[in-house]
């Protein structure tokens, strides 16, 4: 295993570790959806790069758009339970109730 992979490999699974235990916060929930989602951009570019295939030069750009789409999305729900709740502690939503 490379030191950039590993890099990347510990940045995700950090990512992975931090949205499974420390889901307090709606905030801290999206933030550790960007790094993983950041770290796999970067473990694709240098991928693409690697491999020298211009098949798979799109890749990075469109998982990048797919992230931007999510942030938007994550931070629209982040906006609308802030002013709804008064907060964005998830113990306090209710999933169930409309």
């Amino acid at each position: 295993m490379t030191p950039a992979h590993f890099t990347f490999s510990s940045a995700f699974i950090l990512g992975l570790t931090g949205l499974a235990f420390h889901r307090t916060h709606l905030l801290s929930a999206l933030l550790c959806l960007e790094g993983m989602m950041l770290s796999l951009f970067i473990a694709l570019s240098l991928w693409t790069l690697q491999l020298d295939a211009t098949a798979f030069s799109p890749s990075p750009m469109l998982l990048l758009a797919f992230s931007a789409c999510e942030a938007s999305a994550g931070l629209a729900l982040l906006v609308a339970t802030a002013r709804t709740h008064g907060t964005d502690r998830l113990q306090s939503l209710n999933l169930l109730q409309c």
